[in-house]
């Protein structure tokens, strides 16, 4: 049985040649407002801002605008991605840091015979 025009066909999630590409932004990632975005691009770097919006007034209205506003949006994503990265790392260099569970049982098994 076939699937309904308005339903996804089964063979689209079974395709084992079609790789997530990581430079591709899901459509609510980042920024979802011009407001928003110059507000992370602020946050980023000052310069950065004064630059986006130097581009944005001299491009003309349609594609080009598109274009420089989504250049502006993968560059707020990629970053906070960065910090997400560096922050997991940070917690798997704390957590490697940490005793580790056989350790834990023989200091209670050399306390417990001690007394």
């Amino acid at each position: 049985m076939s699937a309904l025009p308005h339903e996804p066909s089964p063979q689209a999630d079974s395709d084992p040649y079609q790789f997530e590409d990581p430079y591709q932004l899901e459509f609510a990632e980042g920024p979802q407002t011009l407001a928003e975005l110059r507000a992370a691009l602020e946050v980023m770097n000052p310069e950065v801002l004064t630059a986006f919006n130097a581009r944005l007034d001299s491009a003309r209205f349609g594609a080009e605008q598109a274009e420089v506003i989504a250049k502006a949006r993968r560059a707020v994503a990629f970053s906070k991605r960065a910090e997400v990265e560096a922050a997991a790392a940070a917690a798997a260099e704390e957590a490697a840091a940490e005793p580790q569970a056989e350790d834990l049982w023989a200091h209670l098994d050399v306390r417990d015979s001690a007394s």
